[in-house]
């Protein structure tokens, strides 16, 4: 049975994939939905190493963005002839090249673990950053490198000259990436590699080697960072600096954890709605780098198991029939705090308006209403709400708690 669901969902998945496109007929929305898709696989490669392998990276966005040049570089190859290759396999040529440097990244890094390995990895990508502006030939120094995915042999018929084309070929290698990272995680590779991020001296103890089964984690990891590279490169037709350096490390890593590092879909969730903040959020405001900060801090604080973490903590309510009683006390805190957080961002856009706006304009748009920064009473007005629904979601939150420990205790407790 549970195999018969398990196969359910991996078809509705691909039907998901298949009819998505259908939704949204703008130019925008396929650009956003290609980055989601790039952005899936990278997240969930991450994710075989921090989530399944405890290995905390600084620099995994090497592998990413070595791909992705390797793969430009084919581009261009294949223009020049080269030699012939069509389109869809650059993800693979992508995946090797990342394979063949975590292959040897890996054989000296993944020999420690923890505070050692997250340096290690911070300096190799800070070594590799900087290479990229020495070694022009291979990296193209500033201007990065490009090509011409049109220049390909046709692939049925598909030159993926249109974005509509690029996108299926992208949602085919997230089907297809996505399902064997998900497979190595049910082989016993992947199930010892938890083993060793829970307890590695419990695992050598039992005859398996530490350091090998973090670098078959490693390996893997690197090769599917490498496949998304070359989606990357497919895509957007052009790698610079920018794809392998501290920062995309850093998105990604903020994927993963604000997705949840505990579920195989939690690095899914992180990477759509990084996406979203990135591409959708950034058209109406300039402190949306803020707000990304802001909700990593609070998941770091208020959900270490991440967002898809939150909704798995329910499972147990949700078994002993008791997920109901929870609806009011969320309701009760959450509309407060949704609106304490909707005072806080107002502050916070208002101060940018006051600060940064053009000279002599004082009016803003602000959750379409008209707002005067210049006058005192917006001011006053929303740091009245913010304190009064902080004090509501204080005072409220005490009810929260004990509705949540009667709907998780267990059923003789409850009986009694």
């Amino acid at each position: 049975m549970a195999k018969v669901r398990g196969l359910l969902v991996w078809i509705a998945s691909l039907a998901v994939l298949l009819l998505l496109p259908g939704l949204f007929d703008s130019v925008l929305s396929l650009s956003i939905l290609n980055q989601m898709g790039i952005t899936i696989i990278f997240a969930l490669s991450y994710n075989m190493l921090l989530g399944q392998g405890g290995m905390l990276s600084f620099g995994h966005a090497v592998y990413f963005g070595l791909g992705g040049f390797m793969a430009v570089h084919s581009l261009n190859y294949i223009e020049a002839e080269v030699f012939s290759l069509p389109v869809i396999l650059l993800p693979l040529i992508g995946g090797l090249f990342g394979l063949l440097f975590a292959v040897f990244i890996g054989s000296f890094s993944t020999r420690r673990a923890g505070t050692v390995f997250a340096m290690i990895s911070l300096g190799i990508g800070e070594m590799i950053a900087a290479c990229s502006l020495i070694f022009v030939g291979f990296f193209g120094g500033e201007e990065g490198i490009s090509g011409d995915r049109t220049m390909a042999p046709e692939f049925f018929g598909f030159d993926f000259a249109q974005d509509l084309e690029v996108y299926y070929l992208i949602a085919g290698w997230v089907f297809v990436a996505t399902l064997l990272m998900y497979l190595f995680s049910q082989t016993p590779a992947g199930r010892i590699a938890n083993a060793v991020r829970d307890n590695p001296e419990r695992a050598e103890f039992i005859g398996y080697s530490q350091r090998m089964v973090r670098f078959i984690s490693f390996c893997g990891a690197g090769f599917f960072a490498g496949v998304a590279g070359g989606l990357f490169a497919i895509n957007y037709e052009i790698l610079t600096e920018e794809n392998l350096n501290a920062i995309t490390s850093g998105n990604v890593l903020l994927m993963t954890y604000i997705g949840g590092t505990g579920v195989f879909v939690g690095p899914i969730v992180g990477a759509v709605l990084l996406t979203l903040l990135q591409t959708v959020l950034s058209n109406y405001t300039e402190l949306w780098q803020l707000y990304v900060g802001l909700l990593f801090v609070a998941t770091v604080m208020f959900m270490p198991a991440g967002l898809t973490g939150v909704l798995m903590i329910h499972t147990v309510a949700w078994k002993n029939g008791r997920l109901r009683q929870l609806i009011l006390p969320y309701i009760t805190v959450g509309v407060p705090a949704f609106v304490l957080l909707c005072a806080i961002v107002g502050l916070l856009e208002m101060l940018q308006f006051y600060r940064h706006g053009v000279v002599g304009e004082h009016e803003m748009t602000l959750f379409f209403v008209s707002v005067d920064t210049s006058s005192v009473w917006p001011w006053i007005v929303t740091l009245l709400i913010a304190a009064t629904a902080g004090y509501l979601v204080k005072a409220l939150t005490p009810r929260l708690l004990s509705a949540w420990a009667s709907a998780n205790a267990p059923l003789e407790r409850a009986k009694t």
